[in-house]
């Protein structure tokens, strides 16, 4: 019986919160970008396109979050948003003219969603709920027919894009994070090469303080960092023709 409770409370650390290794300033500009960038979108569409349909959706508030609170994140560049609201807001309202039940619609509006924007390389999630806005949006968004598509959610995703853009720049904030390809080093860049004899192993705290001197939100486990960078430490090695180096896995580390 006790093993099973210590087990129980073991598989419940999992449920605790991570934590967010964001600097003040990176969280005071989070927010106060998500306030800029929602209000210049809403005035923008309101004033230049009348009341008469919806001219800011609820999603993006969403995006908002992504792109103001964790620019770095690969689900919050300009092409993420941009192509998955544009995707999703096509099913969405294909979905709804062709499939009567509206539950039914919504669920497969999500769904083709995701499967077109993994190709397509613009997986957004905010866009799940473009596509189920498209069908449950109620009439008036469903008179839009694929008006829907072009405004409101072509115009507030380019609007509230072009805000991030200028925001994050003015404030130094690197935005849209460069693609970087997986070249290999050359051994004439002044790069140290893996020594057997010398061997360096990351660990869980190496990993807290690297992300906390960034500051920057980064969504990733430092767990799976760690594991990440375990296994290119193998790939390399075995590029190198080294021995692998012995010690405890990435999640034993990380638990010490």
């Amino acid at each position: 019986m006790n093993s099973l409770f210590n087990k129980f409370l073991r598989s419940c650390r999992h449920f605790w919160p991570h934590p967010l290794l964001a600097s003040r300033r990176e969280r005071f500009v989070g927010c106060l970008g998500a306030a800029i960038g929602i209000f210049i979108t809403e005035c923008l569409c309101r004033y230049g396109f009348g009341v008469e349909i919806p001219w800011l959706i609820a999603p993006m508030g969403a995006s908002a979050v992504l792109m103001f609170a964790i620019p770095a994140s690969p689900l919050a560049q300009p092409w993420a948003i941009v192509g998955g609201n544009l995707v999703a807001s096509l099913v969405g309202v294909t979905c709804a003219q062709w499939i009567p039940d509206s539950g039914v619609a919504a669920a497969m509006a999500v769904a083709l969603s995701i499967a077109l924007m993994f190709p397509l390389r613009c997986i957004h999630p905010p866009s799940g709920a473009v596509a189920v806005t498209a069908v449950l949006g109620g009439p008036v968004i469903s008179g839009l027919g694929y008006g829907f598509v072009l405004y409101p959610v072509l115009i507030n995703s380019l609007l509230l894009t072009a805000v991030a853009l200028v925001f994050n720049n003015a404030l130094k904030r690197r935005y849209p994070h460069p693609l970087t390809a997986s070249q290999p080093v050359k051994k004439a860049d002044n790069v140290a090469t893996l020594n057997p004899l010398q061997p360096v192993t990351l660990t869980a705290q190496d990993i807290h303080l690297a992300l906390s001197a960034r500051g920057e939100m980064v969504d990733i486990d430092e767990g799976d960092l760690l594991e990440i960078f375990s296994v290119a430490e193998q790939h390399a090695r075995r590029r190198e023709n080294l021995a692998p180096s012995a010690g405890p896995s990435p999640r034993q580390k990380l638990a010490s």
